[in-house]
């Protein structure tokens, strides 16, 4: 059963690894349309403006939300607790603290 979780776990990483990239890359398109917008100015600016707040913000916070999502889920796949408290080692060469 690990070994079947291990490798759904290990395909999805790649998918997460790959799909979060994507979103990263396309935020980035939008920061350069800004900046052209910026350079061009007028209404032509605020076209463009409106058009990457309208229209993409919107879809890529719905895609890097659920990739965020499946990534977590991925972890708790591969048995990886990220988000839990764990206990810390006492070091004796210190006290222990």
């Amino acid at each position: 059963m690990k070994k079947a979780l291990k490798k759904i776990s290990d395909v999805c990483r790649i998918i997460f690894g790959y799909s979060i990239m994507i979103t990263i890359f396309a935020g980035g398109l939008t920061l350069l349309g800004y900046i052209a917008a910026l350079i061009i100015g007028g209404d032509t600016a605020a076209l463009i403006c409106e058009v990457i707040y309208k229209d993409i913000f919107p879809i890529l916070i719905y895609i890097s939300t659920v990739m965020v999502l499946f990534g977590l889920v991925t972890m708790y796949l591969a048995g990886e607790m990220a988000l839990t408290a764990g206990k810390k080692k006492k070091n004796p060469e210190n006290g222990g603290r």
